[in-house]
């Protein structure tokens, strides 16, 4: 754009020598207009606890994208094209179906910050109910192991709030394990018939001591026993996408181990606040857990840089 510019310049100049006009004569140039950012999304229709892909593209080349949506800063890296930026976001569960802004600011070598809004519409969504009855331990926990559940939150919290600041997933997500899905995203939990919350996970079907793998490639960043959720695994795979692996019956994997896709981390099992042996999957994306079969609906993409 800058080249264009100077060449054209340089044009009139010359013709304005050719025909004795005085340099300047008809003023600067006007400045060049700011380069259009479009902004898209897929897929093209979601609904509360999915994952949703933002890309932006421009007319001039972007060194950099920031923004924010549903009150979340975004983390942008480069897509597949070379002239597009994308980012991971999450619908929460108690996000209102309606239309959502979506802001975005890029910044180019010759407009320096250029900014744009985006809106995201929201379609509503129902969940169903499962009853289950499970030890009351775990629905009225014993005062003493108040303590325990009390710093088992603090620590997720600060594991949350620590994501690697580089994207390190690459390709498609795969299912953890082989089994078929036995309890949904999304279902209301009533334990022991009294009103729960929502199931912020999924639930796979599987006998005590099948492989659990990790979906994508990621770091390990905890890897213990749980009160409510057992022996548990959880997956940093970089700029706030986490996934937690749940209820295992043994954990193969230690804090700090990279993981490629598909690497056995454990196995399932009937540990924690569960009714039979399954592998409960949950996926967060900054402080929004999503459904993690909704990851299956995006992109590939490529590995990162």
């Amino acid at each position: 754009m800058t080249s264009a510019r100077a060449s054209l310049s340089r044009w009139l100049s010359i013709v304005l020598l050719w025909t004795g006009v005085p340099a300047g004569a008809l003023g600067p140039l006007p400045p060049a207009a700011a380069p259009t950012l479009v902004v898209s999304h897929l897929p093209a229709k979601v609904g509360p606890g999915q994952a949703v892909l933002i890309s932006v593209t421009a007319s001039e080349p972007l060194s950099s994208v920031s923004g924010q949506a549903f009150g979340q800063p975004l983390a942008f890296f480069r897509g597949q094209a070379a002239d597009t930026w994308q980012a991971l976001t999450g619908i929460d569960l108690a996000t209102a179906p309606q239309k959502h802004a979506v802001t975005v600011t890029a910044r180019t070598a010759s407009h320096g910050a250029v900014k744009t809004v985006y809106e995201l519409a929201v379609l509503p969504k129902t969940f169903g109910v499962r009853r289950l009855k499970v030890p009351e331990k775990f629905v009225t926990p014993p005062k003493s192991a108040l303590e325990r559940i009390a710093r088992e939150q603090k620590r997720l919290a600060t594991v949350y709030a620590a994501s690697l600041p580089t994207r390190l997933w690459e390709g498609a997500f795969e299912q953890p394990t082989d089994g078929a899905v036995s309890s949904p995203f999304g279902v209301r939990s009533d334990y022991n018939g009294k009103r729960g919350t929502p199931h912020r996970g999924t639930d796979f079907a599987g006998a005590t001591g099948a492989p659990v793998r990790t979906p994508n490639a990621g770091r390990i960043v905890l890897a213990e026993d749980l009160y409510y959720s057992g022996n548990t695994v959880i997956v940093d795979h970089g700029l706030g996408l986490f996934s937690v692996l749940a209820h295992l019956s043994r954990i193969d994997v230690r804090v700090g181990d990279p993981v490629a896709t598909g690497a056995t981390v454990g196995a399932v099992g009937a540990t924690g606040r569960v009714t039979g042996p399954h592998l409960h999957w949950s996926v967060r994306i900054g402080r929004a857990s999503v459904d993690p079969l909704s990851l299956f609906a995006l992109p590939a993409g490529e590995p990162p840089d």
